[in-house]
């Protein structure tokens, strides 16, 4: 049965993937514009609560990717 996985890619090669297994492609999908969304938002907060030391960029271009994974 097949499982599906979140993953979030950026400009410099770094990942993160998501601790979820997921059964269905759309759950993980959810799961993705979460995470690029829980990033953006985090990005804001910590620029606003400490500028310079934090530096925010909100056109980094973060990307998702959905992985298949054979159970």
């Amino acid at each position: 049965m097949k499982k599906y996985q979140a993953k979030l890619l950026f400009e410099d090669g770094e990942e993160i993937v998501s601790d979820y297994v997921f059964d269905s492609y759309q759950e993980a999908f959810d799961d993705a514009c979460e995470m690029l969304s829980d990033y953006s938002c985090g990005g804001e907060v910590l620029e606003m609560s400490n500028p310079g030391d934090y530096p925010y960029d909100e056109e980094e271009d973060v990307e998702y990717e959905i992985m298949e994974i054979d159970d």
